[in-house]
């Protein structure tokens, strides 16, 4: 493969490396590397794929930027905001090489697409936070023949491995996608913003290995970083032969949209809700309805909705007793999930007449009241 005189100089630093050389910036010129979800976790491989020399990268996320992506998402500027998450990453990418050439997916990555979509790329990296889509991918690149380089975060805690032929499935690992409210997203729980930034380049260092052939990859073993003690751990992944993608006698024959399971709490089961719009009409009869907002008090900072109570889900356990019981109580978080589980806490205290307001503080901001700040 021929490479210009630019071209040359920008990846000398690289091709100097014997395990690389020019037949490896070869490798990274030719190959065709596939993101799904151009934020935090898509951010910080993509440049460093783009930088590499890496001579297709595609970004499928069907996202807009917003103004609380941008601790994590290096990708974005703030000049960004509202704009496609993959028209913004394709500019940085271009800017950063020009070589690059860079094919944007602006939609969801689905059932529908995934095998299409993926045919066209020698491997997968994992930039989402989304577990039905890291389900999808997973099962995609099984049928597909294609690596999937897995990245997690969490808080102060980030995974990555390497998952496709000739070792384990994700499923191998982690069978079944988990009830909804089990798992909370970054939007519930929080991370750190380096996080995503130290995963995503392990990421980088693993699409690297397999496009060259070089080294010692991460099949069949993950990788944990703790960031606050800064410390690595590994953890064996073997493969499972009772595995419902790639054991001995699969029962996933095809691919499909994976969906999130019913939970199985008969509390869960129990939980009364009631949408934004339903809120706004009992509100509107009833200014003085009891609504408890259990986010922490940096968000109530960020957003509140007026006549609120709060009172943080870290520490209602202690706090909960001057709820009123003789009334109803409506519990809302930022998305409905953290306010689903002081929901079913109260129930087991003995209140009867506890609703969740589903989608949250969130949902109140796009349906009801645009003056109040989403994040």
């Amino acid at each position: 493969m021929n490479f210009s005189q630019e071209e040359k100089i920008r990846y000398a630093r690289q091709t100097i490396l014997p395990a690389i050389g020019q037949a490896g910036q070869a490798k990274l010129k030719a190959a065709r590397v596939l993101f799904v979800g151009a934020g935090g976790l898509g951010s910080s491989p993509a440049i460093y794929l783009a930088a590499a020399g890496v001579g297709t990268i595609g970004l499928i996320d069907a996202d807009t930027v917003s103004l609380s992506n941008l601790h994590r998402q290096v990708l974005h500027y703030t000049c960004d905001i509202d704009k496609p998450k993959v028209i913004s990453a394709r500019e940085k990418l271009q800017q950063i090489n020009p070589h690059v050439k860079v094919v944007t997916y602006q939609e969801r990555f689905s059932a529908a697409n995934a095998l299409t979509i993926g045919a066209d790329y020698d491997l997968v990296i994992d930039g989402t936070d989304n577990l039905p889509s890291r389900y999808l991918m997973n099962d995609a690149c099984f049928f597909l023949k294609k690596p999937l380089v897995f990245g997690g975060v969490f808080q102060f805690e980030g995974q990555v491995s390497v998952f496709g032929p000739g070792g384990p499935c994700y499923r191998c690992f982690f069978r079944e996608l988990p009830p909804r409210d089990e798992i909370p997203s970054c939007t519930e729980a929080g991370v750190i913003g380096v996080i995503p930034g130290i995963i995503g380049l392990m990421q980088a260092n693993e699409a690297v290995k397999l496009i060259c052939g070089i080294g010692e990859g991460l099949l069949g073993r993950l990788l944990i970083f703790d960031a606050l003690a800064a410390r690595w751990r590994e953890v064996k992944i073997n493969k499972d032969p009772q595995c419902p993608l790639c054991g001995v006698h699969p029962n996933i024959l095809k691919l499909e949209e994976p969906a999130w399971p019913e939970c199985p709490s008969k509390e869960k089961n129990m939980i009364k809700e009631v949408s934004v719009k339903e809120l706004k009409e009992l509100r509107d009869k009833n200014p003085g309805v009891y609504l408890l907002d259990v986010r922490e008090e940096d968000e109530w900072a960020t957003a509140r909705i007026e006549g609120a109570h709060l009172k943080p889900m870290s520490s209602l356990e202690g706090t909960f007793e001057d709820i009123p019981k003789d009334e109803a109580v409506y519990c809302l978080c930022h998305m409905g999930g953290r306010s689903a589980r002081v929901t079913q806490f109260l129930q087991s205290k003995g209140y009867t007449r506890v609703f969740n307001v589903r989608g949250g503080i969130h949902a109140w901001a796009l349906e009801i009241d645009p003056t109040v700040a989403t994040y």
